[in-house]
């Protein structure tokens, strides 16, 4: 798979894998063992880019993802986030960014993933009662320690993205974007540019929408992610958004695809800096999705994707989860 870089000349494959699915947030989960066979697999096929949270469990899945690539660390580059109180100190699963907070997760991080150095660490939500420069000034730290090779945020806003860049440059911002959330594009996108900052788009297929595999009659297992979301929970948002899954179906067709590598591949033609982070527990589907590395849409085809002018129907998230994102 070829390379693509983001800021600060961090060089990663051109799609990544985002891990919180192979144990969290979409069960069933399938055994351990497997999911350390599907991202070996995933290295096997070219990927060097791998994305894990302390709050994914919280903390199984770093343990999960350590495992699986401790053999191959030297080959693959390691993200993962903190920010949350994870052990009751101020309020259980509460945003915390405090120094103390972050020097004591990234130890425990280390541990979890088998390694000596992070390489790529996220503020994973911003914190507002921590200054963005206090947070930013302890990874720099790190930095200087070697426990940590580059900074990242995640859902942050343009303001903080500035903040934060002037006291530790940021390597890459991760956010939600996709066909069906486009709302980076505002002002996100351009500040990126300006600054030489990467960009990670994670649930680059809509939480699995776009890949036509959900309808208005899908129903999902106790416990999925997806039942709290609006834009899932709502039957007739479900059912209007469907347009999204006939456009792509209908491009796919052309190019001999399926309705996700175009999506992917649509995502790949906006900017050379960004590198979504598609996940599965499938093989079938892990091949599926790199495979639309090597897909090129012509002018034509993306031309008609913005003529289609579809508008998604739903909240991406409920009240609560909204109000941790940082705009």
């Amino acid at each position: 798979m070829h390379k693509r870089t983001l800021g600060d000349g961090l060089e990663v494959s051109a799609l990544g894998l985002g891990c919180m699915g192979t144990s969290t947030a979409f069960p069933p989960f399938p055994a351990k063992q497997e999911m350390v066979s599907l991202i070996r697999t995933a290295v096997d096929r070219g990927v060097t880019f791998f994305d894990t949270a302390q709050v994914y469990g919280p903390f199984t899945n770093e343990e999960l993802v350590g495992e699986a690539l401790e053999p191959v660390r030297d080959q693959v580059v390691l993200a993962t986030k903190f920010g949350f109180d994870l052990e009751g100190a101020i309020g259980h699963g509460a945003l915390d960014s405090r120094r103390e907070t972050i020097t004591r997760s990234v130890e425990g991080s280390l541990k979890r993933l088998r390694t000596d150095t992070i390489d790529l660490l996220y503020q994973h939500r911003v914190d507002p009662n921590v200054p963005v420069e206090e947070v930013a000034g302890t990874v720099k730290q790190m930095v200087e320690q070697g426990k940590v090779r580059h900074f990242g945020l995640s859902e942050a806003g343009v303001q903080t993205v500035r903040r934060a860049h002037a006291v530790q440059p940021v390597t890459a911002l991760q956010s939600e974007y996709s066909l069906w959330w486009r709302e980076p594009e505002q002002a996100i996108l351009p500040t990126l540019e300006e600054l030489g900052i990467g960009f990670v788009p994670f649930s680059p297929l809509g939480k699995g929408f776009l890949t036509g595999a959900i309808d208005t009659n899908t129903e999902f297992s106790n416990g999925d992610f997806r039942n709290t979301v609006p834009r899932f929970a709502d039957q007739e948002a479900r059912e209007a958004n469907l347009a999204f899954v006939e456009l792509l179906t209908r491009i796919a067709e052309r190019k001999h695809a399926t309705p996700a590598q175009i999506a992917l591949a649509w995502l790949l033609a906006q900017k050379p800096w960004i590198v979504p982070i598609p996940g599965t527990t499938k093989l079938h589907r892990l091949e599926e999705n790199l495979a639309a590395a090597d897909i090129e849409l012509t002018p034509e085809d993306l031309r008609e994707i913005e003529d289609a002018q579809i508008e998604a129907r739903g909240a991406r998230y409920t009240k609560a989860a909204q109000r941790m994102i940082d705009r």
